[in-house]
């Protein structure tokens, strides 16, 4: 949905992410989420230079609103824009203190960059209701799409082709298998990383998940960085190996 006005509750529901296509003038940002990951549901469009955004509550859980991942094309170069993220479901966050801060990254660029401290604020808004708001500031030095999310984003088919490799790389310690699937079909992998030796009755297990909600994209990349160092030739992660049985969700 893309709204003008700002005249609808932050409470109403978001159904869908808004695309491309929709767009409420020439002078006006195009947003779009609808890719991988991408998440926004919602924009009401106060002026072509500040927008409040709406995002889509994690699946199953209607409660909890705080990752964010988006595109927006259609602007001018050093176009200065404010946007407001106005239905975070925390009432305190790392943006709070500035330990935090949204990305971004041209269509050109591969590096992710994060929004200057001095570009951000995380504040209790009376025309929202008393509602804590991230606002952030961005120039666009270029007329180019740029993305925007919450953190660094971590896809699934990312895990999935990481996976897949680690699978062809046919190592006798590393066995991966189907657990279960999620609400919305996608296959969720069951990891044992092992020494054959160690497969005994009395097992030392170690069990390691990582990023419960969609926002915790960090520990995806903490995860991955574990499992290279787990699965390569150090002798420290043999010894590992030889110690334990690692499961990973």
């Amino acid at each position: 949905m893309f709204n003008v006005q700002n005249d609808i509750s932050v409470d109403d529901p978001v159904v869908g992410n808004v695309t491309q296509n929709i767009s409420t003038g020439p002078d006006h940002l195009i947003f779009d989420a609808n890719f991988e990951c991408g998440n926004l549901g919602r924009v009401d469009a106060l002026t072509p230079n500040e927008y409040d955004l709406f995002i889509r509550p994690d699946t199953c859980n209607p409660k909890y609103r705080v990752w964010f991942y988006f595109s927006v094309s259609n602007a001018k170069p050093n176009q200065r824009v404010v946007f407001n993220v106005v239905n975070f479901s925390k009432l305190r966050t790392l943006f709070d203190t500035g330990s935090a801060a949204p990305v971004y990254k041209s269509v050109s660029e591969t590096d992710w960059s994060r929004v200057p401290v001095k570009n951000i604020y995380y504040y209790s808004s009376k025309a929202h209701g008393d509602r804590f708001i991230l606002s952030f500031i961005h120039i666009f030095p270029e007329s180019e799409k740029c993305f925007f999310a919450y953190c660094i984003p971590y896809t699934y088919s990312k895990l999935q082709k990481y996976l897949l490799e680690l699978e062809q790389r046919n190592l006798s310690f590393f066995k991966r298998d189907p657990l279960t699937h999620s609400v919305q079909r996608r296959r969720v992998d069951l990891l044992t990383i092992t020494s054959c030796s160690n497969l005994i009755d009395k097992q030392k297990i170690i069990f390691i998940t990582a990023r419960v909600h969609p926002g915790e994209t960090p520990s995806s990349f903490v995860l991955h960085g574990f499992l290279e160092f787990l699965v390569s030739n150090d002798s420290r992660a043999k010894k590992l190996r030889e110690t334990y049985v690692f499961k990973i969700v």
